[in-house]
């Protein structure tokens, strides 16, 4: 098992944010939230693109010295031909700046053609052993581009192509890679529900010993056109199924060091009852 997996420290309950986020009306400040809740909020997921780099709330909250992951939200990890070197390096100094524990992010495509605003999208891989095999060959190229752990994360989706099972695909992606895997109990959930499966269908079998942070957050169910699905909303109250899956994963990934619930759009007085929750499960000194 790689070094840099081996020795991720741990971080406890953090929260995530994307650019502009602390400075819009529906979104909570993570400094604030941090020293009012200074026993609930360990570290910040920093959600970013080398387009826009980091704004001036992300700035406050490195300055401060407080732990943080780095989330891309720019790259195709599903492409080894996505790596280029100017993202790379551009890459390197926001993780530089943030001092970030690990670079994470949904281990897909965020964009189609250039990586330009008008092009960008979130779709998940085709999964298909060749696929995976690609993505792990990133994830190892990204890594050594970078010197930091590189955990890739399953994205939100209701439609799928390809005949592997979710877990079976991103297990042959960290096997490979030798990487961490970010698990989001709530696309998990999406995705087990979209085909008809139980919360923990594929559990057996799947590398937990890898899984080194696990997302949660809120959905609401849609109807379209009579197909019934889960939209993820990041609302306050994560669904009984992601509920499931979280508390399944917890007990199964002995080498955890993260935990981020995804509540950024949510009035901080709906969220407070599950930091608290979380914290319970997964105490920042284990």
């Amino acid at each position: 098992m790689s070094p840099l997996l081996q020795n991720a420290p741990r971080l406890g309950v953090g929260i995530s944010c994307e650019f502009n986020g602390g400075t819009r009306a529906l979104n909570l400040d993570a400094l604030a939230l941090r020293e009012a809740w200074p026993t609930l909020i360990h570290f910040l997921e920093v959600g970013a693109d080398t387009r826009r780099g980091l704004d001036e709330h992300m700035q406050r909250w490195a300055a401060q010295g407080w732990p943080t992951t780095y989330h891309f939200l720019d790259l195709n990890l599903a492409e080894e031909e996505d790596l280029d070197p100017l993202w790379v390096q551009r890459t390197q100094a926001i993780v530089a700046e943030l001092g970030a524990a690990w670079v994470c992010g949904d281990a897909g495509y965020w964009h189609v053609g250039p990586r330009e605003p008008v092009h960008d999208v979130l779709l998940p891989p085709v999964l298909t052993r060749s696929s995976a095999a690609e993505m792990a060959r990133a994830v190892r190229a990204l890594s050594a581009a970078l010197n930091t752990l590189v955990v890739p994360e399953n994205p939100p989706a209701v439609a799928y192509v390809g005949p592997l099972h979710l877990l079976d695909y991103y297990a042959q992606v960290v096997s490979d890679g030798d990487c961490g895997f970010l698990l989001d109990c709530s696309h998990l959930a999406i995705f087990q529900a979209s085909r008809g499966l139980s919360p923990l269908t594929a559990f057996d079998g799947f590398p937990w010993e890898r899984v080194v942070e696990l997302h949660i957050a809120g959905g609401r169910p849609r109807v379209t056109e009579g197909l019934r699905w889960m939209e993820d909303t990041h609302d306050p109250e994560p669904t009984a199924e992601a509920w499931a899956v979280f508390e399944a994963a917890l007990a199964r990934a002995k080498n955890l060091k993260a935990v981020v619930y995804e509540c950024e759009h949510n009035p901080a007085d709906e969220v407070y009852d599950n930091f608290v929750r979380l914290n319970d499960a997964f105490p920042v000194k284990g």
